[in-house]
């Protein structure tokens, strides 16, 4: 590997694969104004036009680089704050009304990400820049069938997103970090762990306990990169297993956003009262967990994992990192040659 792509593999590794969706907001907070995110250290402006439909380009005005997301919503386009110059959601100019004419008008000057809200969060397209065309959106089935219903929580984690995941991947630390929780007090402190392969990626698990503590974890690839995992209710708050579908999303080197599904097969009845307990009695306890998990995480120490020892109820995580330094590997090959940059706009 030359070093070049060696050292976009790294990049990619510490701030993102490319060509997955991730999910970048909750829907709640994009309304009529726009907005101004860094996800996958790339710049975004996120509108709605009239029909409540997301756009997102980068953050960055062909002119002279004031941010969009200052500027205002135009329906199908936003306008620079700065010089009223106007960009469509595909990032074409689609006005420069300060000037009769102007070259810079029509032009494909910004990069655009397909959008699609669902289970309210805006998911957003990232590819590696070769043009290869976002593919559908596919959730775990929890996520999209009527028998289940859930619930999103959302964190901002002040550590890179590779912790996040490791932190998913660990089995055993439910049963000390989580201990005095609503569903990991119980069960062996002990453990051996193991790995099956899926159509998706894999399961890693313990040998001889299930559905006690957090006993098990998917990791998954489809369109996007998530993990499953189920955890136990105790008796009071209402037994049963609830499902928990993450997703973890880099903002830069230093900064990720987890994405919390808290679901429960339920319907009628049923439903309505794990919903009602759910806002009522057992989101605070939720929040408890997540919290005790970010403490950890943000105060690691930079260099971690270059300091780790690792044992056998690590071999999960382990895996999980190969397979995501493989992807970012071939990801650095195909996109080894310079970007195409848009040539400067001729004064006239």
């Amino acid at each position: 590997m030359n070093n070049d792509i060696s050292r976009r593999s790294a990049e990619l590794v510490e701030t993102g694969l490319r060509n997955f969706w991730y999910p970048v907001v909750p829907s709640y907070m994009l309304g009529a104004t726009p907005i101004g995110i860094t996800r996958l250290s790339e710049e975004i402006v996120l509108w709605r036009d009239r029909d409540g439909k997301v756009h997102a380009i980068e953050d960055r005005c062909p002119h002279r680089g004031a941010r969009l997301s200052l500027g205002w919503n135009l329906n199908d386009r936003v306008a620079c704050w700065y010089h009223g110059v106007e960009v469509d959601g595909h990032g074409v100019v689609a006005d420069v009304p300060a000037v009769n004419s102007c070259a810079l008008k029509g032009k494909a000057c910004l990069k655009s990400f397909p959008a699609v809200e669902a289970n309210g969060a805006i998911f957003l397209w990232f590819g590696d820049g070769d043009g290869t065309p976002a593919v559908p959106l596919d959730l775990p089935e929890e996520m999209i069938s009527d028998e289940y219903s859930g619930f999103l929580c959302m964190q901002n984690w002040k550590c890179n997103h590779r912790y996040a995941i490791d932190n998913v991947m660990d089995l055993m630390h439910g049963r000390y970090l989580h201990a005095s929780s609503h569903s990991m007090a119980e069960g062996d402190k002990r453990a051996e762990m193991e790995i099956r392969l899926t159509e998706t990626g894999l399961m890693f698990e313990k040998k001889n306990q299930r559905g006690v503590n957090f006993d098990w974890v998917e990791f998954g690839m489809t369109s996007a990169i998530w993990l499953r995992l189920a955890v136990p209710y105790q008796k009071k708050h209402g037994g049963g297993e609830f499902i928990i579908v993450g997703f973890v999303t880099p903002v830069d080197e230093h900064h990720c956003q987890v994405y919390f599904w808290r679901i429960k097969k339920a319907s009628g009845l049923d439903r309505d009262i794990w919903r009602f307990l759910y806002r009522n009695r057992l989101e605070g306890l939720h929040w408890d967990v997540l919290e005790q998990d970010r403490l950890v995480l943000e105060t690691m120490t930079a260099d971690a994992r270059s300091k780790e020892n690792l044992y056998q109820h690590d071999v999960g995580l382990v895996r999980v990192r190969r397979i995501m330094e493989r992807i970012a590997s071939e990801q650095a090959g195909r996109s080894a040659a310079p970007p195409k940059t848009q040539p400067a706009v001729t004064l006239q």
